[in-house]
């Protein structure tokens, strides 16, 4: 599995650090305690600097001499297009328009810091570049949890944010609680408030960066109902019907295979999606984290057979897609939505919800 952390040749070292534990792909410094930010940059080997420079072309030039016209180099400049240089080792990161806005690794950093000062005890957990280290990203954990049932399933509150010196994407921010017992992400959408923000490269990033810790705050603020939420389907029964079905809807690709599966026509769906709902059931019937007392035939257990399909059950290319996926938007984080809001009108109106035929 490839993992494109970059490898800084000036420090002989990956740009990546963890604390505690090794990451997957084993690389980068692992160190013992939270660092502050200018620490985590530094471990991370993010502190270097990226500059907009001018764009240039070889031509040719036309002479007339005695002997007839001969053909010559020049140099010529492509308008409005700039390289993005990193300014440590030279090298390019891409190719970008004149509006194109850089965003400074220390400015990224800079996005959590302004969450401090009302989160007291914020953790940077990971950071790393990839590739030339045209893409970054840095976790942070928050210090508080959501428990349900008695406390021994607890979710912990993630921030993670990514950037690009490339061109290719927007700076993004999600908030992303995480079920320890299973290391099972719970994108939820809380009371419609989304749990990531976009902002572009363009004039005005960095002022947008450092309002948007704000939204990061409040959904911070509100995951805290996400308690109250899930400690309510704990205590809600659900048969291995009502199991199945909301795994079915929730999985469910396109209109066509739901309404399949309303005329009863199961057959007729994908062998695909079928192998994909059976694996999702035999997940929440037969893992251990399913058994527990919060998840064992509750709805909270088939919200998150949902969930943990995704992160613990379901193979992906590489890490970087799992991530896209659950956390940037990506498949697992809208079906997990799905799950969720299914969830929230079983409470309402019942088993009904469910009914496919």
């Amino acid at each position: 599995m490839a993992h494109n952390i970059n490898f800084n040749k000036r420090t002989g070292k990956y740009s990546f650090f963890s604390v505690q534990q090794k990451a997957w792909h084993g690389l980068g410094q692992i160190v013992e305690q939270y660092p502050t930010s200018e620490e985590a940059i530094k471990f991370a080997g993010l502190d270097y600097e990226v500059v907009k420079s001018p764009l240039f072309t070889k031509g040719s030039t036309f002479i007339e001499t005695e002997d007839g016209m001969k053909i010559g180099d020049s140099e010529l400049d492509v308008p409005d297009y700039f390289a993005n240089i990193r300014t440590d080792n030279n090298a390019v990161l891409g190719v970008v328009g004149k509006d194109y806005h850089i965003v400074q690794n220390s400015e990224a950093f800079s996005f959590f810091d302004s969450i401090v000062g009302s989160n007291k005890g914020i953790q940077y957990e990971t950071a790393g570049a990839l590739g030339k280290g045209e893409r970054i990203f840095i976790t942070a954990k928050l210090p508080d949890y959501i428990r349900v049932g008695n406390g021994d399933d607890i979710t912990e509150k993630y921030i993670f944010l990514t950037t690009s010196h490339d061109g290719s994407g927007s700076i993004t921010a999600a908030f992303t609680p995480v079920r320890i017992v299973c290391q099972n992400t719970l994108n939820a959408s809380l009371r419609n408030m989304t749990n990531v923000v976009r902002i572009k490269h363009t004039s005005g990033a960095k002022q947008r960066i450092e309002t948007a810790h704000k939204v990061m705050g409040l959904a911070n603020t509100l995951s805290n109902q996400l308690e109250g939420i899930f400690n309510e389907w704990a205590k809600i029964k659900v048969s291995d019907d009502e199991f199945k079905s909301l795994i079915q809807i929730a999985l469910c690709p396109n209109k066509k295979t739901l309404d399949l599966l309303k005329k009863g026509e199961e057959d007729e769906v994908s062998t695909m999606f079928k192998n994909t709902v059976d694996d999702a059931f035999a997940y929440a019937m037969m893992s251990d984290t399913q058994q527990m007392e919060t998840t064992k035939g509750t709805l909270f257990g088939a919200y998150n057979a949902v969930t943990g399909y995704f992160q613990n059950v379901r193979n992906y290319r590489d890490n970087e897609s799992k991530l896209q996926s659950i956390v940037m938007g990506g498949t697992a984080q809208l079906k997990s939505q799905k799950a969720f809001e299914l969830c929230t009108d079983f409470v309402k109106n019942g088993s009904d919800i469910f009914n496919l035929n």
